[in-house]
C-alpha cells in the first residue's frame, strides 16, 4: 500500500483530497500577533479576509520536523510505503524538514521535491495518486513524478504589487508608480523550483490576453494535460481564464481552486497561478 502525505500548501480541491485519502502536514501562517495552521485553523478566504485588511504582509513557516514525523510514524508498524511530495525547496524550507522527519520515524518514507507551489504541486499529487491507485511502484511514481515536474509550466499572475511592496522587495515609489502606469506582472516558476520575472504588461486585457499567448507557445497539443488555476478571490477571474483554456486549447481537465497562504501572501488582490 502507498500513503500520500504533503504539505497544506499544495491547495488542492478539498474533495481531491478526500478522494485520494491524503494527508496535509500544515504549515503555519502569523497575522499580525496570532499564529494560525494552515487550512485547519484558517481557511483560504479567511486569510485573504485578513491579509487585505492588514497593512503588514503574513508569514509562513514551515511545519517541524517532529510534525512530519508524526504524520509518518502512524504507519510504522504496517506494510505502507509513504510518498510525502512538499512545496519547492526554492520556496520553502518544508522539504528539509520532512527530510529531517523521515529520519525520526521507522516508516519507509520517501521525500519528494515538487519544485513547486500552489496547484503546480498539487497537480503532481494527483498524478502520484493515480500512479499509486493502478499499482505502481515507488520507484515507479517517482520516475514519473521527475519527468512531469521537469516538464510543468508555472505562471504567476500579479494584478497588484501592493504585497511585493510591503514585503520589502519593491519601493513604495516603484509601487505607486506601477499602479498609476495600470502595470502587471507575469512571473514563471525557473530552475530550482524559484520564481522570476517574465513580462510586464499594462492593463488588464492585454494581460490576460498574453497569458494566454505564453501557454499557446509553450505548446501545441494540451488534450492529456490538466491545468490548475488557484486564485486569491478572484473567481470570475479564474472561471473566464478556465473557458478560454477549454476552447482554444481542449485540455484534459481544468481544476480550479483558492490559493493557500503561502503563495497567496505574495501573489496578493487578485492574484492567480496557472499550472500545466
Amino acid at each position: 500500500m502507498i500513503k500520500i502525505i504533503t504539505d497544506s500548501s499544495a491547495d488542492l480541491p478539498k474533495e481531491l483530497i478526500e478522494q485520494y485519502d491524503i494527508t496535509l502536514v500544515p504549515l503555519t501562517v502569523t497575522i499580525g500577533e496570532h499564529d494560525y495552521l494552515e487550512k485547519v485553523d484558517l481557511t483560504p478566504k479567511e486569510f485573504f479576509t485578513k491579509m487585505f485588511s492588514s497593512d503588514v504582509l503574513p508569514k509562513t513557516s514551515q511545519p517541524s520536523p517532529a510534525s512530519f514525523a508524526d504524520a509518518f510514524t502512524k504507519y510504522d508498524d504496517s506494510d505502507t510505503d509513504i510518498l510525502c511530495l512538499t512545496i519547492s525547496s526554492g520556496l520553502s524550507g518544508t522539504y528539509q524538514s520532512a527530510c529531517i522527519g523521515k529520519e525520526l520515524s521507522n516508516s519507509k518514507v520517501t521525500v519528494f521535491d515538487t519544485l513547486a507551489g500552489s496547484l503546480g504541486h498539487g497537480l503532481q499529487i494527483i498524478r502520484a495518486a493515480e500512479l499509486a491507485g493502478q499499482g505502481h511502484t515507488i520507484d515507479e511514481i517517482v520516475e514519473e513524478l521527475i519527468a512531469y515536474r521537469d516538464n510543468m509550466n508555472i505562471l504567476v499572475l500579479l494584478d497588484t504589487l501592493e504585497n511585493i511592496v510591503k514585503g520589502g522587495r519593491l519601493s513604495k515609489f516603484q509601487g505607486s508608480l506601477a499602479k498609476i502606469l495600470n502595470i502587471k506582472v507575469i512571473l514563471e516558476r525557473v530552475s530550482g523550483g524559484k520564481v522570476e520575472i517574465l513580462e510586464k504588461i499594462r492593463g488588464k486585457k492585454k494581460f490576460h490576453k498574453r497569458v494566454l499567448e505564453i501557454i499557446q507557445e509553450r505548446g501545441t497539443d494540451f488534450s492529456n494535460l490538466t491545468f490548475g488555476i488557484t486564485h486569491t478571490g478572484n473567481v470570475e477571474d479564474a472561471e473566464a481564464i478556465k473557458q478560454e483554456l477549454i476552447e482554444r486549447f481542449h485540455p484534459k481537465e481544468v481544476i480550479i481552486s483558492y490559493m493557500g497562504a503561502t503563495m497567496g501572501t505574495y501573489a496578493g488582490k487578485d492574484g492567480m497561478i496557472i499550472s500545466f
